[in-house]
């Protein structure tokens, strides 16, 4: 398997490829560390920062039948991001950065934080939909591609309901900018077999209303696993089907080198409550009168949640006397 991986690498370097490999264990330890307790080591570490780059390596990585894994923060719980294959580590070429509307629109390339977009947001009183508990840490790339609506947050505001177009690129190496019509009718001729089976899946799940509503009802309420199936029965277009999948895809579908946000309101002035119950149930029953409040976030602590913080400076004396 070694002369796999080292293959790769020559032929990657043979063709011109710029940015680095890692094939040393340390680095190969280091780099396939993400945020869950799962522990991989990939066999080579190459790091991409252009669009030519994960085409290069994909291509190559597809002629020696070798998985390649994309990785942007790290931050997965699930073990997403890390393989013993090829791991392909988003690089400071996928940094770039714009707004149009005066913030109403953010245009960012996978490799910014959510909380960087966030703070050059600020000077528009706006801000990303989506609200992982990661956002410091987390990129766009991984915030689109795990769905990463934020744990105390619903869906209206989520990667789905928010994205306006993507720029992917898939396996094969064709490249879709879904915002830029020319290319979507450029894409649809020469990747007909994609196009169909699309509509042709579309269909299969329209022709059965139970699974039509099972689908729908799936996704009125926080669904953050997986692929977005709704984009099958929300769409007429192929390609509308296809770039609205890329979320929550996990780097299965593609690479996204690049996304619109329609941003949302960033309000200078929040207000936020501590409230206590005696037991789980009641706070349970609290949810309803809630959901008739215009409160953008809940989230339930037990007592061993308190306790574990009840020390802390800042926490209110109260919480250590709570029963």
């Amino acid at each position: 398997m070694e002369k796999v991986y080292r293959h790769i690498e020559k032929a990657l370097r043979n063709a011109g490829y710029a940015s680095p490999i890692y094939h040393d264990l340390l680095s190969r330890l280091a780099k396939g560390t993400d945020a869950s307790f799962y522990r991989l080591i990939p066999q080579l570490v190459v790091q991409v920062n252009s669009e030519k780059d994960v085409q290069m390596l994909l291509h190559i990585c597809s002629e020696m039948q070798t998985p390649v894994t994309f990785k942007a923060g790290g931050t997965s719980l699930c073990g997403q991001t890390i393989t013993d294959a090829v791991l392909a580590e988003i690089g400071p070429g996928f940094t770039k950065w714009r707004t149009t509307e005066n913030g109403r629109f953010a245009i960012m390339q996978p490799g910014i934080t959510g909380g960087l977009a966030n703070a050059r947001l600020q000077q528009f009183k706006r801000k990303i939909g989506p609200s992982p508990a990661s956002i410091a840490s987390a990129k766009i790339g991984g915030i689109i591609a795990n769905n990463a609506s934020g744990a105390s947050y619903g869906i209206e505001t989520n990667s789905y309901n928010t994205l306006r177009g993507l720029r992917i690129v898939l396996a094969n190496g064709s490249i879709l900018d879904s915002r830029n019509e020319s290319e979507r009718a450029l894409f649809a001729r020469e990747n007909p077999r994609i196009i169909s089976g699309l509509r042709d899946l579309s269909l299969r799940i329209q022709n059965n209303d139970a699974l039509v509503q099972k689908i729908r009802h799936k996704y009125t309420l926080k669904n953050t696993t997986g692929y977005g199936l709704n984009a099958l029965i929300d769409f007429d277009d192929p390609v509308d089907m296809l770039w609205h999948l890329m979320v929550g895809s996990e780097g299965t579908l593609g690479f996204i080198s690049e996304a619109t946000f329609e941003t949302v309101d960033s309000f200078p002035c929040c207000a936020a409550a501590l409230v206590f119950f005696n037991n789980i149930r009641d706070a349970c029953k609290a949810i309803l009168p809630l959901r008739q409040c215009p409160v953008s976030a809940a989230e339930l602590m037990d007592r061993n949640a308190l306790r574990a913080v009840q020390q802390n400076e800042g926490i209110p004396q109260v919480i250590s006397t709570l029963g």
